[in-house]
């Protein structure tokens, strides 16, 4: 999996880069736009791709002046699950907190971190998840449980799954780490406990160094 060509799974064409864009956004791209935001893609061959998906049915085109619109035909027998592919990212930090949800040790908080987040990860990249487990939890059992997270986040993805966890304790007496800081700065990869959790934690030991 790599989150930011998720229909790279199927196909590794210009092909699954448009589609993304334009079943993540519902508003209409114009050939130009689609290109600011494939920026090492050129003109022409985005032309090209969108040529042949409104030849599929699968892109509607209209024209508007001297440019055509360009949007995903939701209605399409293959809508659904292109859809379903351009948004891996968004369903496996869904699957990651239901998962946690029915732990019987639920962690203070929890984060999917690193180029998943970022949107540079390789096919052989890590999927990098922070948990913080609680400074009472049975270590046995804890253990346990983020293993069996790890071997089902690789099964989701089809990428190693690397568990970072520490103590409350630990995170609290650490939380000048710059690690901690690129974590809380990725607030869309969190999946349990509240977004600003850590970042307030970051955020409390900047301003008590300050004021040393």
């Amino acid at each position: 999996m790599q989150a930011q060509h998720p229909l790279a799974v199927v196909t590794p064409t210009l092909d699954g880069d448009v589609l993304t864009i334009l079943a993540l956004v519902e508003a209409p791209f114009t050939t130009g736009q689609l290109n600011r935001l494939l920026p090492d893609r050129s003109h022409e061959g985005i032309r090209k791709v969108l040529q042949r998906l409104v030849a599929q049915g699968v892109v509607d085109a209209e024209r508007v002046g001297y440019a055509s619109n360009y949007r995903l035909n939701r209605e399409h027998l293959a809508a659904e699950p292109i859809i379903a592919l351009a948004n891996q990212r968004r369903t496996l930090l869904q699957r990651i907190e239901e998962n946690i949800k029915a732990w019987a040790i639920h962690p203070v908080y929890g984060a999917v971190f690193g180029s998943t987040m970022r949107g540079d990860m390789r096919t052989n990249s890590d999927v990098d998840i922070f948990l913080v487990r609680p400074d009472d939890g049975d270590t046995a059992l804890w253990e346990d449980q983020t293993h069996k997270l790890a071997i089902l986040v690789t099964r989701w993805t089809g990428n190693d799954a690397r568990v970072l966890d520490m103590n409350e304790a630990e995170v609290r007496a650490g939380a000048n780490d710059p690690v901690f800081a690129t974590i809380a700065d990725q607030r869309a990869g969190t999946v349990f406990g509240g977004p600003d959790w850590l970042r307030a934690i970051v955020r409390g030991k900047a301003r008590s160094h300050a004021d040393e």
